[in-house]
């Protein structure tokens, strides 16, 4: 996966992530404590003064996919694609 991609990916992530956490029904402090980070960063991301890493898509996405009520949107938002699961899958 080229970093373009990745950063599309983050992008919607970003885009999405007020909704995402909402479907949820949790706050933003209860988020950062599930994700490891502080609610400042969750904060500064929906805000969009801060850019999220990569490392922390990968921490939200599987929050967010793990969840029946948000699994769905991952898909419809097109951050959950068949090219991203593909390139996290093990393959043996």
């Amino acid at each position: 996966m080229n970093e373009k991609t990745k950063e599309l990916l983050v992008d919607r992530m970003t885009e999405n992530l007020v909704v995402l956490r909402a479907k949820l029904g949790i706050t933003q402090a209860e988020l950062a404590d599930i994700a490891g980070m502080s609610r400042q960063t969750i904060l500064a991301i929906e805000k969009k003064q801060r850019t999220m890493t990569w490392n922390t898509f990968l921490s939200l996405l599987f929050i967010f996919s793990v969840n029946k009520n948000t699994e769905a949107l991952l898909k419809l938002f097109e951050i959950l694609t068949d090219e991203l699961i593909d390139y996290i899958t093990v393959k043996k």
